[in-house]
């Protein structure tokens, strides 16, 4: 029996000077987008959603009724959150780079990005196969660390993996073991494009070198 996940990552947060650490409502255009998106939603069975604002919100913009699951909840990024990565880069220069190359950092005080990809992978090998087809709206930074546990690559890949807002990665389960793309006929298979990159569903991530 097969398990099919698809992730559904939240839209963008409203109102920031860029890319921003934490939770915040997703702006006008991300929730215009979403809503014209409701057609296309893959069939699902179960609709979970991360436990933000974000989420919650896009969730309500889609038309989807999800129930909060805590283990979706997004990175913990302590001192960090609500900041942008330039405010981090001028403050804590020493901190940022290390949160960047060892995973086991997390100079924020919060959570570090080893610890996010041991709980994900502990709750995505914990879903019953009865379920069927889930849907899961969550934050890009648990879609990064579902996709470490999938394709078995070191958790130092987790920031080399390219998942834009709004876009979406079908994971499947066959026989106890996690496929990007594969092992479902109507998920698209895994393809390379020209430049390299890896497509996995509708979402196109990067393993930059």
């Amino acid at each position: 029996m097969s398990l099919r996940l698809t992730f559904l990552c939240a839209s963008p947060v409203e109102g920031t000077r860029g890319p921003a650490f934490g939770d915040g409502p997703p702006d006008g255009r991300a929730r215009r987008a979403a809503a014209n998106d409701k057609a296309v939603l893959p069939p699902y069975s179960l609709a979970l959603r991360a436990p933000s604002a974000r989420c919650a919100q896009t969730a309500e913009a889609l038309g989807v009724a999800a129930t909060p699951e805590d283990a979706l909840r997004d990175i913990d990024h302590g001192t960090w959150s609500g900041r942008t990565h330039a405010d981090i880069r001028a403050e804590d220069p020493h901190g940022l780079s290390a949160w960047l190359t060892d995973p086991e950092a997390a100079p924020h005080g919060g959570e570090s990005v080893g610890r996010l990809c041991r709980r994900t992978a502990s709750w995505l090998d914990a879903l019953p196969d009865g379920v069927g087809r889930v849907l899961a709206i969550t934050e890009a930074s648990v879609v990064r660390a579902a996709l470490v546990h999938a394709l078995s690559v070191p958790t130092r890949a987790f920031l080399h993996l390219d998942v834009p807002r709004g876009s979406a990665v079908t994971l499947t389960r066959c026989d106890g073991l996690w496929h990007a793309g594969l092992g479902d006929p109507e998920v698209p298979r895994q393809r390379a494009s020209a430049d390299g990159t890896a497509l996995v569903g509708t979402t196109a991530y990067v393993a930059r070198r």
